[in-house]
C-alpha cells in the first residue's frame, strides 16, 4: 500500500524562539506511513524565505503547507492526495475552520470571515462551502495547501517581496501554465482567528496591502473585485461634500449606501442560521469595517516602496526536521 502514496513532506513556518507549534503536534499525529512523512520546521522572520527554504530541502513529492497554529486532522493527507493522481493538478487546499471552542469574540471574527458580503468568493476559505470542484487562488489558502514540489521550484518558489499574498501570485502562475487547482471544502484544519479587534484590524490592513502589492506585482483581471472596497472608501469619503450638490443628487447619493445597509441585514439574517443571533449582530459592524480597513491597506499597498528582493536584508532560515 505504501508504494502506492506518494511522499509528503509538511512544511511549517515559525518564529525563531517559538515554542509552542500546534501544527507540529497534529503533523506527528497524521494518518500516513512514516516512511512516506516528512515535517520540516523552518524557523525565521520572512515565511516566504522560510517556505521557499523548505522547499528546497523537501524530500517529499508532494509539499503540505501549514501555518504553525493549523491543526489538521489525522485523515487529511489520506484524504487529499487521491486528487493528485491527475497530473493537471498542481494544488489541492481546503477552509480553516474556527474550533467550536473558541472565545466568543473569536467566533464572530470567524462568522465575519465566513460571510460572503465580507470577503466575496474568499469567503470559502473558512467555511466549508458547496463541493469538490476547480477553483483559483480566491478559495485557497495557505495554512491549510497540498502542492506538487516540482512546479514550485520550476516557479522558483513564492515571491519573496511579497507578503502575504504570495500565494496568491503563485497560484496564478500555475493557472496560466493550464494548472489545476482543487477546492475541497471537506479538507479542513482548525485554526482560531486572531483574539484581540486590535489584531483583526491589523490583519485586515495587511490583507488589503498585501493584496495592492499582489496587483502591482502580478496584475491580473481577477484583482478586478479587489478594488471595490478601497473604492467604497472613496464613496464613504465623498459623501458629505454630495450634500453640497443640488438636493435632489444629495439625495440620490445616499442610493448605494442604503443598499448596502440592507445587504448587511439580510447577511446578518443568513448567518444567524449557524451563528445564532446574537453573534450575527455582533458581525455587522465588523463586515463593514472590514470592507473600510481593506479598502485602506489596499490604497496604501498602491503606494508602498516594494525593494527587489536582491535589495532586501538577508533573512536568517533555520531548518528543524521533526522526528516522527
Amino acid at each position: 500500500m505504501n508504494q502506492t502514496l506518494p511522499s509528503v513532506t509538511v512544511i511549517i513556518a515559525a518564529r525563531p524562539n517559538q515554542a509552542d507549534i500546534k501544527a507540529v503536534t497534529a503533523g506527528r499525529e497524521l494518518d500516513y506511513p512514516k516512511d512516506k512523512l516528512e515535517i520540516l520546521v523552518a524557523r525565521g522572520k520572512q515565511p516566504s524565505v522560510q517556505r521557499n527554504t523548505a522547499i528546497r530541502a523537501a524530500r517529499g513529492e508532494l509539499i503540505y503547507f501549514l501555518d504553525d497554529d493549523s491543526v489538521a486532522p489525522a485523515g487529511n493527507l489520506k484524504k487529499a492526495v487521491g486528487a493528485f493522481a491527475d497530473p493537471k493538478v498542481k494544488m489541492i487546499g481546503g477552509p480553516n475552520i474556527c474550533p467550536p471552542d473558541a472565545p466568543m469574540l473569536e467566533q464572530v471574527f470567524a462568522l465575519v470571515h465566513a460571510s460572503f458580503l465580507a470577503f466575496f468568493s474568499s469567503h470559502a476559505r473558512y467555511a466549508s462551502v458547496g463541493k469538490v470542484r476547480e477553483s483559483s487562488e480566491k478559495e485557497l489558502i495557505l495554512c491549510n495547501l497540498i502542492a506538487r514540489k516540482e512546479p514550485l521550484l520550476e516557479l522558483g518558489g513564492f515571491d519573496e517581496a511579497l507578503y502575504p499574498n504570495e500565494e496568491n501570485a503563485l497560484m496564478d502562475e500555475l493557472q496560466k501554465r493550464d494548472g489545476k487547482l482543487i477546492y475541497d471544502p471537506q479538507f479542513t484544519v482548525y485554526r482560531r482567528p486572531r483574539n484581540t479587534l486590535k489584531a483583526f484590524c491589523k490583519m485586515l490592513l495587511n490583507y488589503g496591502r498585501g493584496r495592492a502589492e499582489q496587483f502591482r506585482l502580478h496584475s491580473t483581471l481577477g484583482s478586478a473585485p479587489n478594488f471595490v472596497p478601497p473604492l467604497f472608501c472613496v464613496y464613504l469619503l465623498a459623501l458629505p461634500f454630495l450634500f453640497l450638490v443640488p438636493p435632489l443628487f444629495g439625495k440620490l447619493a445616499l442610493i448605494p449606501l442604503a443598499i448596502y445597509v440592507i445587504a448587511l441585514l439580510l447577511q446578518a439574517a443568513a448567518l444567524s442560521v449557524h451563528g445564532g443571533i446574537i453573534r450575527s449582530l455582533c458581525a455587522i459592524p465588523l463586515i463593514m469595517l472590514t470592507h473600510i480597513l481593506y479598502g485602506v491597506g489596499f490604497w496604501r499597498g498602491l503606494f508602498t516602496p516594494l525593494k527587489p528582493v536582491a535589495a532586501r536584508p538577508k533573512v536568517e532560515v533555520v531548518l528543524e526536521n521533526i522526528p516522527l
